[in-house]
């Protein structure tokens, strides 16, 4: 059975970090392109940060670039997102997802999707 179980989501102040966690059972990590999409309340399903499964290649989204920074480990087929100066707008439920292509720049190419953790930025 395939699992991606996030953990790390919550509540913090507009300037402050977060650390999400995804680990992955069920699949041949280190085969999958992995990664976090998020959504808000009345908006679409978004890429956040993807990492290729092929040449190691990391796509942000462009309103996080400099304040998020995804990594892997594939010992642990763990993924991670590490959030800094977080800011209202990136309140949102965020998902774990993992596609066996080289890349999840988009949700249509995600195979697996974990059950999304919450995360809320107070300004």
């Amino acid at each position: 059975e395939v699992q991606l179980v996030e953990s790390g989501g919550g509540l913090v102040q507009a300037g402050g970090s977060l650390r999400l966690s995804c680990a992955a059972s069920g699949f041949t990590f280190d085969d999958y392109a992995i990664g976090w999409f998020r959504q808000a309340p009345g908006k679409e399903r978004e890429g956040v940060s993807c990492i290729s499964s092929s040449d190691g290649s990391i796509y942000y989204l462009d309103s996080v670039k400099g304040r998020f920074t995804i990594s892997r480990d594939n010992a642990k087929n763990t993924v991670y997102l590490q959030m800094s100066s977080l800011k209202p707008e990136d309140t949102a439920i965020y998902y774990c997802a993992a596609g066996s292509g080289p890349d999840i720049a988009s949700l249509y190419l995600v195979d697996y999707w974990g059950q999304g953790t919450q995360v809320t930025v107070s300004s």
